[in-house]
């Protein structure tokens, strides 16, 4: 039914049954009551008598009803001043309302109210107003007061609103944000979700404004749409990282947004996945929101395989000492059900239980035994992969139940499990009895186990050998032999082969290396790294949020995907915030420049104090200079984490199994002494290209010494090698040198060392090792080095250039996954494309030369018959240069395209490709 209904025609007595409706104690029928009162108002008929009930009717939180309260005073005031007066609390009170609507509301009604004794009340609350943190408010009080000056001119000036406006022509925000904040009320569901991700990618000025934000959308969590409700989230969650941690208002919203999110578990299964899988990041970062809601993550029977291993993971982060009990009841069930895959979940969940809670472990331990007891072979063999983990987390406690595991030996099928109660064996062989017997079963069919189970059966194997070594000397004899001789897998022969010569040199050293204490294993190890976390939280609701990846990881060509992160906390809230907690991407002021600009040359060569170096040993290159910058913007070292020894490892390391000793073959019964040959040579040291020596100073410039040079990189050193030619008649002694700042820190890193005096006609020639710690400033061109000699007749200057290569540094393998991310984020302006000409050489030879000069394949593929390599190289200062070169079978052209963040370095680089393929 319409509102026509209000206009139907009056009744005797109707003020009255008004007046009873207006007092009455139902929202509801106040609502109708007021209603009707306007539309008689509206229709000409004089309500006036009505004034102070409608006036009572202010106190309400409803908005509407306000809306039309404050109708009804706009109109009646001026004849009812004295009752108008009546309202000035409530106007006080509602300019105070957290809700900006209800603040505004408050304010434009007092505009409206052109009554001359009302408006020195509304003066205070005006002047709040117009400073109010919302821009909504604050436009509508501008509004306010050019009415109030319509009614009373010299009060505006007299309280200074004209200067609080003027202030206001300056304000920062436009309303466009207010507009958006409005239009969520207005629009279809679907344009709230396109206003939501709108707002998602806003960054607030302060954590006020970020406060008001979240209180405009939190009303969406109600929403009926799905859609919505996660797009509100995402603006919620990117939010309150502006929000200190003691607001009020924090807890508040933490409250808010755990019924939604449950809520969204009703729905169908795809659903409920799409919604967990958001949760999972949620709950990451946020863990506090959904702490009560365990039992909502309980797996029901007829919930699909996909939804339930989301459950158990989910289950899993929320666990604390609080709900353990009732996560392990629920966990045990779940062991017994008839779906493997969830088994083997749910037992591996126990597992993290008990490395999570510490107080649960031992309760864990006894339900895992309890499992080991029902003898169902899949169960076992989980149950013994996580005791593995408990005995890593918590070792000396749990070893008891070490007999109870070894019973179930004989069960054991599936190579994780194999290798788990192996290392088991090894670690407590001392415990055992007949931990020999035991490994040695496992021995008989050595070539027949998998990779993983023949590495762990050698380190087991050794181990028990460092504790037990008369009775197992044939044994690790055996096995060692069984991984260098009769095995093709490298890893498994490397292993043997660095065990041997350990035990053949010094078991000492062995016992320490092998049964060194191992860390114990991390609370969480499936959590998602803290910046990708960060970046995930901007895209729930979205792929990103359920494929748990990047959207550069999965959108094809990058073009359009924008990384996103966090907001920075703002200062008002935590000054001091330790790196744990600071939000990855947060921006760190101005980035500087890669390579510092030339400036005023006051460093120039002739100011140089030319005195002799003092003497140390070679300093290594460092960063220090110019590596400061972050140049990938995400930190790319943080990336890629520690490097497991032998990733991208200097090429020029010749690996162990290359100087398998000539004797490897000697009788076992001859022992370990004799097994290596410690005294065999290791290959020869390859490095980068060099180029012959060219003439830097030409005698009859520099009074007759003639100086020849070049430069090396060898072993991860930098040298210029000289010939010093004495053409003069007479004796040159007190040979220093000096270089003038360069653009990548060049600089001598000992005394130039000319050991006897330099007699006419006589050439010596030396290496002078350089770091790359220098002074920096950049030249023109990047690679130019600007150097002084000095001798006992004069100084001498000259300039060269060095080939950038000589930079390339021997951790610049980057990873593939890194590569692509990186390549991708870096803009497409800064590629440039270069041609190779003349240089017949194949993919693999090309590849091979390059990495001895430390520009290394990532990856390889062939594309419609073209050679196409991915390389990576770093330089000294950390600058990262990513290649993809073309190489066409039978054409001796190649197309090298760079990608840099310091674009200045790209022709060098492209120089560098052809000097190195050419030589």
């Amino acid at each position: 039914m319409t509102d026509s209904k209000y206009f139907t025609t009056t009744k005797k007595g109707e003020i009255f049954e008004l007046k009873a409706e207006l007092n009455s104690d139902k929202k509801e029928k106040k609502k109708e009551a007021v209603k009707k009162v306007i539309a008689s108002m509206t229709v000409g008929k004089d309500v006036s008598a009505l004034f102070p009930d409608v006036v009572n009717c202010m106190q309400t939180d409803n908005l509407e009803l306000k809306k039309l309260v404050y109708l009804y005073l706009m109109n009646y005031a001026k004849s009812q001043p004295d009752m108008a007066i009546m309202a000035v609390n409530t106007f006080v009170k509602d300019c105070e309302d957290p809700n900006p609507l209800i603040r505004a509301l408050a304010v434009r009604t007092m505009g409206c109210i052109r009554v001359d004794k009302i408006t020195e009340y509304l003066c205070e609350p005006l002047r709040k107003c117009l400073k109010d943190e919302d821009p909504y408010v604050r436009k509508t009080a501008a509004v306010c007061v050019a009415k109030l000056h319509d009614i009373n001119a010299q009060l505006v000036e007299d309280q200074g609103f004209l200067d609080t406006l003027k202030d206001l022509i300056s304000d920062s925000n436009p309303m466009s944000i207010n507009k958006l904040l409005t239009a969520l009320n207005e629009c279809t569901e679907w344009g709230q979700i396109f206003i939501l991700d709108c707002l998602a990618n806003y960054t607030p000025k302060d954590d006020r404004e970020a406060q008001s934000i979240c209180e405009r959308v939190t009303p969406r969590l109600s929403h009926a749409n799905s859609a919505v409700v996660l797009s509100a989230v995402k603006v919620l969650m990117k939010f309150m990282e502006m929000l200190s941690k003691d607001l009020d208002y924090y807890g508040t919203l933490l409250k808010k947004l755990a019924p939604p999110l449950v809520t969204l578990l009703s729905a169908e299964p795809e659903l409920q996945y799409v919604a967990l899988r958001n949760i999972n990041l949620i709950v990451q970062k946020r863990p506090e929101i959904l702490k009560h809601e365990m039992k909502v993550f309980f797996v029901k029977y007829n919930d699909p395989i996909y939804v339930k291993l989301e459950k158990l993971d989910i289950m899993i982060r929320l666990a604390s000492q609080a709900n353990i009990a009732q996560v392990l009841a629920e966990l045990k069930e779940y062991a017994t059900e008839v779906d493997v895959d969830f088994v083997r979940k749910a037992v591996r969940a126990i597992g993290r239980c008990a490395i999570k809670v510490e107080q649960s472990a031992e309760r864990c331990v006894s339900t895992l035994l309890d499992l080991i007891q029902t003898k169902v072979n899949y169960v076992v063999q989980e149950a013994i992969v996580v005791i593995k983990d408990i005995f890593r987390k918590y070792p000396n406690k749990y070893e008891s139940v070490i007999a109870t595991l070894c019973e179930n030996l004989d069960s054991l099928d599936e190579p994780e499990a194999r290798a788990a109660m192996i290392w088991i064996v090894g670690e407590y062989a001392e415990r055992i009895d007949n931990a020999d017997e035991l490994l040695e079963s496992f021995l008989e069919g050595f070539h027949d186990e998998s990779t993983q189970v023949q590495l762990q059966l050698l380190t087991a194997i050794v181990k028990l050998f460092l504790k037990k070594p008369t009775e197992t000397q044939e044994l690790v004899q055996q096995v060692l032999s069984l991984a260098t001789q009769d095995s093709d897998n490298p890893d498994l022969r490397d292993r043997g082969y660095i065990y041997w010569r350990l035990l053949s040199t010094d078991p000492v050293a062995a016992k320490e290396v092998v049964l060194a204490e191992k860390p114990l294993i991390s609370e969480e190890t499936d959590l998602i790294e803290p910046t990708l976390l960060d970046e995930l939280i901007c895209y729930i609701g979205t792929l990103a949020s359920v494929y748990h990846k990047p959207p550069s990881a999965f959108v094809e060509g990058g073009r359009g995907v924008v990384h996103k992160s966090l907001p920075p906390r703002t200062a008002s809230n935590e000054s001091t915030e330790s790196p744990e907690t600071a939000p990855a991407g947060a921006p760190s002021g101005e980035q500087p420049d890669v390579i510092p600009s030339q400036g005023d040359l006051l460093g120039d060569l002739l100011n140089l104090d030319l005195g002799p170096p003092v003497s140390g040993p070679p300093l290594a290159t460092s960063s220090v200079q110019m590596g400061a910058v972050d140049l990938l913007g995400g930190g790319l070292d943080s990336l890629m984490g520690d490097e497991p020894e032998g990733i991208g490892a200097p090429n020029f390391v010749t690996p162990p199994a290359a100087t398998a000793p000539a004797n490897l073959g000697a009788p076992m019964g001859s022992g370990l002494s004799d097994l290596f040959d410690l005294t065999s040579g290791v290959g020869a040291l390859s490095g980068s290209y060099v180029a012959p020596k060219a003439i830097w100073l030409p005698a009859m410039k520099a009074k007759g010494l003639e100086i020849l040079g070049t430069f090396t990189r060898q072993v991860g050193s930098i040298s210029m090698d000289l010939q010093l030619t004495n053409k003069a008649l007479q004796v040159m002694t007190d040979f220093a040198i000096q270089f003038n700042r360069n653009s990548f820190g060049l600089a001598p890193a000992a005394p130039l060392q000319v050991h006897a005096p330099l007699s006419p006609n006589q050439t010596v020639e030396l290496s002078l090792p350089l770091s790359t710690v220098g002074s920096v400033m950049k030249m023109e061109p990047l690679n130019n080095l600007q150097v002084a000699v000095k001798n006992n007749i004069d100084v001498f200057y000259f300039s060269t250039l060095y080939p950038l290569h000589i930079l390339f540094v021997e951790d610049g393998k980057m990873d593939r996954q890194v590569f692509l991310a990186t390549w991708k984020d870096i803009p497409n302006e800064n590629e440039a494309q270069f041609q190779i000409r003349d240089c017949p050489l194949n993919a693999e030879a090309v590849s091979s030369r390059l990495q001895s000069s430390n520009i290394f394949t990532v990856a390889k593929r062939t594309v419609e018959g073209q050679d196409m390599l991915y390389q990576s190289l770093k330089l000294t200062n950390g600058i990262w240069v990513l290649a993809e070169l073309r190489i066409q079978p039978g054409n001796p052209s190649f197309t090298l395209s760079l990608k840099c963040r310091a674009p200045e370095v790209a022709q060098h680089v492209y120089q560098a490709y052809e000097t190195i393929l050419k030589n």
